[in-house]
């Protein structure tokens, strides 16, 4: 009998609770802090934005937080979702090593973001909020947060960079499908956006401007508040139903991981599949070696610096101590529209700095040459995103294959590039750049960090 190549669980096995690393942290993360103080926010500072149940998962210190059963009616739709062993990859690159992947392409909006997304609508539509606004980049935030709320009656508007907003005009039509209004960052119709578009008319827009943009707008009315889709630590403690759902299927293949690899941008994917396998790790039941993988154009981890910065770029935000590019620096556009953040989580951040895991950049052509195998053996199109930790982990599997050892790897497939087609026609062509960033451009942009 052939050894399975997918583990599927029952929808009774979706996890019942989210889980809070920070709980299990052996140092507390640094808290964010008042821009016009410079003190610690309290739970009154965030409530122009955020509603009070994901204000107090903001600041938890449980270990784990109950997902509401409203919440679980919208996840069965698509959770729980596959574990697969790769393989045909593994025989295309001749390795010994086992390569699995936790697959998040089949939910409605095609990525790991509903985990968050419905929490987010669903929270806000039980304070009576009647509108959200929010900020994407490649567009699944944008989508996923769309989808959440037509679910509970909820508006939806959507500033989705400029450089992505041209890229991907289906995602675009798909935040319409779903009802959701939206607008190229950056726009005309904030003092943000015109203040940039007034600087630089062709700006290709960046995450932290569309922050500032969706911010604006949501400070100026009662009845909106404003979602993030990665960053803050409600985000990242949504999305740990992927790893708490790998780890049970993991065991179901009599495996441990030696290695588990992330692509990070914000951080809320990587965080979603390991934070339970950190706290597996923290508590000594496996030993496995953690790595982030961001695109070398927009390197937080492996050239930022770790200070207080602000998550936007126009200063709206609390400021967050997280590993920065400066909040004016505007990435190249890269296809990997969804990993264009000047900054990475505060709670990864500090969880670096603590030495828990490791972190590499990749240029976008190695990740869309890895993009290309994966699909030509495994059958799916990957996004730009999750490329980057594909790129990894074949990487690790040549070097498995040279060294002889027979290593578990664990990624997360976070969405599939159905919308990003057009990306691969230019790399199949040979157009696709990889954009060489200079420590100038870095300094330049750190220059202008708030002091703290």
């Amino acid at each position: 009998m052939a050894e399975p190549t997918r583990v599927l669980l029952d929808e009774s096995r979706i996890p019942r609770n989210w889980y809070n690393i920070v709980a299990d942290l052996p140092v507390a993360p640094p808290p964010p802090l008042h821009p016009g103080t410079l003190q610690p926010l309290g739970p009154d500072d965030l409530a122009p934005l955020f509603p009070m149940d994901l204000i107090s998962q903001e600041v938890s210190q449980e270990r784990f937080i109950q997902i509401p059963e409203g919440v679980l009616e919208v996840y069965r739709l698509w959770r729980p979702t596959p574990l697969i062993r790769a393989r045909r990859l593994e025989k295309s690159l001749g390795t010994p090593a086992r390569i699995y992947y936790k697959y998040e392409g089949g939910s409605p909006a095609g990525s790991h973001k509903p985990n968050t997304a419905v929490p987010q609508a669903y929270y806000n539509a039980k304070q009576g909020v009647r509108r959200l606004t929010t900020e994407t980049g490649a567009g699944q935030w944008g989508s996923a947060l769309a989808f959440a709320c037509a679910q509970y009656g909820v508006e939806c508007e959507i500033w989705m960079v400029r450089a992505s907003y041209d890229q991907k005009p289906y995602r675009r039509s798909l935040m319409g499908v779903y009802g959701a209004k939206v607008h190229a960052s950056p726009s005309p119709v904030t003092s943000a956006g015109n203040k940039i578009l007034a600087e630089f008319p062709d700006s290709p827009g960046s995450l932290g401007i569309a922050i500032s943009e969706a911010v604006e707008i949501a400070g100026q009315h009662d009845d909106t508040r404003y979602a993030l889709g990665s960053v803050l630590n409600h985000v990242l403690t949504h999305q740990t139903v992927i790893g708490e759902e790998a780890i049970e299927q993991l065991a179901a293949f009599g495996e441990t991981p030696d290695v588990i690899v992330g692509c990070t941008g914000g951080g809320s994917n990587f965080a979603g599949l390991t934070f339970p396998f950190f706290r597996e790790k923290l508590a000594g039941r496996m030993n496995p070696t953690i790595r982030a993988v961001e695109p070398a154009a927009c390197p937080t981890f492996t050239r930022g610096t770790y200070a207080y910065d602000f998550g936007d770029t126009a200063g709206f935000t609390p400021l967050l101590k997280m590993h920065t590019l400066g909040h004016d620096f505007v990435p190249d556009p890269i296809h990997a529209g969804g990993l264009r953040y000047h900054g990475m989580a505060p709670l990864l951040s500090h969880m670096y700095e603590l030495g828990m895991f490791e972190a590499t950049a990749m240029g976008q052509r190695e990740c869309f040459e890895a993009g290309v195998r994966f699909a030509r053996t495994e059958g799916i199109v990957p996004a730009p995103e999750p490329t980057h930790a594909l790129a990894e982990t074949i990487a690790e599997a040549v070097r498995c294959r040279e060294s002889g050892e027979e290593k578990v790897i664990l990624t997360a497939l976070c969405g599939h590039g159905h919308f990003d087609l057009a990306a691969y026609d230019r790399y199949l062509a040979g157009e696709m750049d990889d954009f060489a960033l200079t420590q100038e451009r870095i300094d330049q942009a750190l220059a202008t960090l708030p002091r703290v």
